[in-house]
This record gives C-alpha cells, sequence and structure tokens, in this order.
C-alpha cells in the first residue's frame, strides 16, 4: 500500500473543498494510505483572524494524527509562528530570517507516517519550506510540487516565494493548473506539466432539486471566498433588476438588494445544485497581481463542466468560449457582456479537456503527460 503525503494550507474538515480535499479522497479510494496534513497555522493566525480557526474541533485537533477513515489521516500542524505576510517591506524584511526556519519546527506525530511515505505532494504555499526536511526524511520518495495558485496571488510572505525560486528544481513533477501558470516555470524545471483542476463528475452529473424553483428570472452564481468585485455586483444587480445574484461564500460588505441574495459559506454538497441550475457563473474577481492567471481556476472548470456561460473580467486570460468579459468599473461593458451571457449557447461549452479528480491523481502518482 502506497503512502501519500498532501501538504496544504487546507483543513480536512472545512465546509470548502478544495482540491486537494478531493486529490485525497482519489488517492484514498485507489487504495493509498493517505495523509492530508493542514499547515501555515499558529498564533499568528489569531492576530490575522484567520478563517480557518472557525471551524470546529480545529484548535483541538492541532498536532494530533487524526484518523478520518480507514487509511485517511488528517493532522493540523500549530506551530508558534509561521511565514505570513506582514504588510509592511520593512516587516516582511526583518521576518525573512526566522521565518525562514519555519520548516525545522517538530513535525510532532505525523513523522512517522512521513518516514515511510512514498509520495509527497506540495501545495503552493509555506508548505514549500518543509522540502529540504523531506528530501533528507525521505530521498527515495517522489515529490510534486501542486502549483494550485501563483503565490504573488496569495500575497504570500516573500521567504515563501524565495523558496519556490529555491526549490522548484528539486520537484520530481511541477504541476500547473492553467497555461498561464506554465509561463511562470518554463525554463526553471525540466518536470513541468499543465494538469487542469480536477472535478467529481457522479457528484455534477447527479440529479438535484433546483434551489431557484420559485424564483422568477434568471439566476446568476458566484461562489468563491475571495477577492470578489463587489462594484461589479452592485452594478450588474441595479442594471439588471429582474435579475437575480445568488453570492455563496464569506463576502463582506455587499449592500443590501432585493435582487441580491447572500448565502454565505456553505457545505460543497449544499454548493453544486446552485452552479448545475445556475443559468450564468460568475467569475468577477477584483484585480490583485496574478488574477490574469485565472482563467482556468477550479470554479470556471465547475462551470464549464456544467456547461455556464461565465461573465468575467477583462483582465483574465483565456481563451474559453463561453467566458464573456467585462471591463471593471464600466456600465455599458457590463451590460454588453451581461445580455451576450444570457444568449450564448451553452450546448456549445467545449469541455473534453476536464479530468475526473481520480485521473488527476493518477497523473501525479505516476507523472504521465496528460
Amino acid at each position: 500500500m502506497k503512502r501519500v503525503v498532501l501538504i496544504t494550507g487546507h483543513y480536512w474538515r472545512s465546509n470548502k473543498k478544495a482540491g486537494f480535499h478531493w486529490l485525497a479522497d482519489a488517492f484514498h479510494r485507489n487504495g493509498s494510505e493517505v495523509l492530508f496534513f493542514t499547515c501555515s497555522l499558529s498564533l499568528l493566525s489569531f492576530l490575522r483572524r484567520d478563517k480557518r480557526l472557525q471551524y470546529d474541533g480545529l484548535f483541538q485537533a492541532r498536532n494530533r494524527l487524526i484518523a478520518e477513515e480507514e487509511g485517511l489521516w488528517s493532522f493540523v500542524w500549530f506551530t508558534p509562528w509561521h511565514p505570513a505576510n506582514l504588510r509592511a517591506g520593512i516587516l516582511n524584511k526583518l521576518s525573512t530570517p526566522l521565518f525562514r526556519r519555519y520548516g525545522s519546527f517538530s513535525l510532532g506525530s505525523a513523522e512517522s507516517f512521513m518516514q515511510s511515505a512514498d509520495v509527497f505532494i506540495i501545495e503552493s504555499g509555506p508548505g514549500l519550506l518543509l522540502v529540504p526536511y523531506l528530501k533528507r526524511l525521505r530521498p527515495d520518495a517522489r515529490f510534486v510540487y501542486r502549483v494550485s495558485d501563483d503565490l504573488r496571488f496569495l500575497r504570500s510572505h516573500p521567504v515563501v516565494i524565495q523558496a519556490e525560486e529555491e526549490y522548484v528544481s528539486r520537484f520530481d513533477l511541477v504541476s500547473v493548473p492553467s497555461t498561464g501558470m506554465l509561463k511562470l516555470f518554463e525554463g526553471k524545471t525540466p518536470h513541468l506539466e499543465l494538469h487542469l483542476h480536477g472535478i467529481n463528475k457522479e457528484l455534477f452529473d447527479a440529479d438535484y432539486p433546483n434551489p431557484y424553483a420559485g424564483t422568477a428570472g434568471p439566476n446568476l452564481v458566484f461562489v468563491g471566498v475571495s477577492h470578489f468585485d463587489i462594484d461589479f455586483l452592485d452594478r450588474a444587480s441595479r442594471l439588471f433588476p429582474t435579475r437575480n445574484f445568488h453570492i455563496i461564500g464569506p463576502i463582506d460588505g455587499v449592500q443590501d438588494c432585493p435582487n441580491v441574495k447572500i448565502y454565505g459559506e456553505l457545505d460543497f454538497l449544499k454548493t453544486v445544485p446552485f452552479i448545475k441550475h445556475a443559468d450564468i457563473g460568475l467569475a468577477t474577481w477584483s484585480y490583485m497581481p496574478g488574477a490574469e492567471l485565472l482563467g482556468d481556476s477550479l470554479k470556471i472548470i465547475q462551470y464549464t463542466y456544467c456547461r455556464l456561460s461565465i461573465v468575467a473580467p477583462s483582465f483574465i486570460s483565456t481563451d474559453r468560449p463561453n467566458i464573456i468579459f467585462y471591463h471593471p468599473g464600466d456600465d455599458e461593458s457590463i451590460r454588453r457582456a451581461m445580455l451576450a451571457a444570457s444568449t450564448y449557447n451553452r450546448s456549445q461549452t467545449y469541455r473534453d479537456d476536464i479530468k475526473s479528480w481520480d485521473e488527476l491523481a493518477e497523473l501525479l502518482e505516476g507523472g504521465q503527460h496528460a
């Protein structure tokens, strides 16, 4: 039985299902023993009001190896501090020597699992600082860097970005989820592959009651946790008062409006019907450096698999025909995009390039070409 370690910033029991949750499920289904290792949590997380601390049981689970299912373990690595962007250049510079030592903290009871691991899959984030130690611990293991996000887009501390530059060539595979990200790593490693985000096809192919039943007018949905373009929502909901905007996620600052409904963060299984039965998907992000690379984000993949037309800002780089662009802050551009999305022929949506999580897990484990 292979042992697979997934190192991520996500918490196993969170309501939000991220890519690494699905990968863990996929590896577990194929018979591997899996450790879901949550990093980048520390005393600094309280000062930063980290939303992960709101989950029941997380603090009690810190530094404990917990059996979630037979063959599936979770571990919350809680340390005195972790590399966090301190939002000031001088503070980030002064903290760099300290934060570089992040990978030297004890791994506690998780280390015994890692000592016999066959595959380490590390997500873009502070977990990168563990690479030197894990390489010494298990030099013969397979190391995969799964670049879920551009570290600059995440506003990572400079020491994390430096770690990526320093260690990227030491991975047996660098797997990126978008064509835009390929350019970030070209020439830095000979082991670079494009692997789009996967999807649970059975889950999205199932039938669900329509959550919009009884609601007149087209329904548009946004699912996400950050960088939401609130100005777009204010303008679009005013320009189209008979359309209904459904916002799923911990989004703050939205003005009260009769055709806008805010749900907060929902369990993923409750979110799927909102995507399946929507008329239009909203990928309406506000700009941040690196946002150009979101054209193949997990949200885009899910919307596309459900054959939705998608409204997105013009700074997104993608050639997917079901994505219709608007210029942020421009009423007329938003109006045109919304009308075009309403008339898009959904049967023309190309989704043959979308793989299941099981297929993606096989690619990561064996390194076959997509």
